[in-house]
């Protein structure tokens, strides 16, 4: 079983950083991919960005270069560095999973507010 937990939401002002992280429970070389998505309240959840086995990264649109995300394979670990946030990145975010077999893990969530 794939757990994954999330760390580094909390509030920062519109322009600020900050580095989100994904612990997982197992060798990330296991995964085929790994992602981070966001839902704000009344929408959907979106995707954010992703990062296969390989390294192919992909972002959203709405990133505009200001996201990267990376991982550690050493230590088994995702993460997002955000700068240059917005009230509009605020958001719960969540990290992602997918298998080789096609199974889907998710985290809790850490909550990122954006404000003055």
């Amino acid at each position: 079983q794939v757990q994954l937990v999330e760390s580094g939401g909390g509030l920062v002002q519109p322009g600020g950083s900050l580095k989100l992280s994904c612990a997982v429970s197992v060798n990330i070389f296991r995964l085929n991919s790994m992602g981070w998505y966001r839902q704000a309240p009344g929408k959907q959840r979106e995707l954010v960005a992703t990062i296969s086995r390989g390294g192919i990264t992909n972002y959203a649109i709405f990133v505009e270069g200001r996201f990267t995300i990376s991982r550690d394979n050493a230590k088994n670990t995702v993460a997002l560095q955000m700068s240059s946030l917005q009230p509009e990145d605020t958001a719960v975010y969540y990290c992602n999973a997918q298998d080789v077999v096609r199974s889907t893990y998710w985290g809790q969530g850490t909550q990122v507010t954006v404000s003055s």
